[in-house]
């Protein structure tokens, strides 16, 4: 990129460390709804494994999430891209 071309800055759509929050809570959300329908309780260590897949299992989604929104972005900027050099008379 040239120092005379123009750069933009996209915002992030995703704050990791609320995400990261979120993720916990949604993990302690699962255990306490699954104890509260079966009427049993987890062991600590079942919680504690329980806690650690949620984790692992919703911080891949994110990923793939983050994958498709580059995606996404490259798409609009192409888009927007051809439609200038349209306007422009395909120059």
């Amino acid at each position: 990129m040239s120092k005379s071309e123009p750069t933009i800055t996209v915002k992030t759509a995703l704050d990791m460390n609320i995400v990261g929050e979120n993720i916990l809570d949604i993990a302690e959300y699962a255990i306490a709804r699954h104890e509260f329908t079966t009427g049993t309780t987890l062991s600590p260590e079942q919680r504690e494994e329980a806690i650690r897949q949620i984790r692992d299992a919703l911080w891949k989604l994110v990923e793939r999430f983050r994958a498709r929104r580059k995606q996404w972005l490259a798409k609009l900027f192409g888009t927007a891209d051809d439609i200038v050099k349209d306007v422009a008379g395909g120059s």
